[in-house]
């Protein structure tokens, strides 16, 4: 069976990076892994006054809107730390809150798409043929979790 996953209110919401489910990194908290996610892409960039903006923002959808802001400069490099700045996220996510890392754990070994119609990177896109990187990085992060709980029995 495939779960797909997209918005935070519906099944499996707790997937989302919009799911209010905040995380500490660095030593700062942030209401959710998007809003964090957004505020990375510009650190160290000539446009990182936006940061607070985002941190502050009410909702992820306007911190999601803030960080999509074309007109803005990206760190340079971007491209290529996104997809672990994701994963540290997600990860952190799942081991912040005890609740959703068992709805994770419990999917065992269940494909899990993120239904964005319009995201082909993150998500699947509209015609389901897209990267479903956020699919992939949560299977991995449940992966981790199974490890980590798999070793700390064993090693009892």
């Amino acid at each position: 069976m495939t779960i797909y996953f997209y918005k935070a209110g519906d099944a499996y919401g707790c997937f989302s990076n919009f799911s209010p489910h905040g995380i500490e990194m660095e030593g700062v908290f942030w209401a959710t892994v998007e809003h964090y996610y957004q505020a990375q892409k510009f650190v160290g960039s000539v446009d990182e006054y936006i940061i607070p903006s985002i941190h502050a923002a009410k909702t992820p959808e306007i911190a999601a809107a803030l960080g999509r802001n074309c007109d803005r400069c990206l760190r340079p490099d971007w491209d290529i730390v996104k997809i672990s700045v994701m994963q540290k996220a997600v990860l952190q996510k799942f081991l912040s809150h005890a609740d959703i890392r068992a709805v994770l754990l419990a999917t065992e070994e269940e494909i899990l798409i993120e239904d964005s119609p319009c995201d082909y990177f993150w998500g699947c896109g509209a015609n389901r043929q897209g990267e479903n990187h956020l699919g992939k990085i949560i299977m991995n992060v449940r992966t981790q979790l199974r490890n980590s709980y798999l070793h700390q029995v064993t090693s009892v």
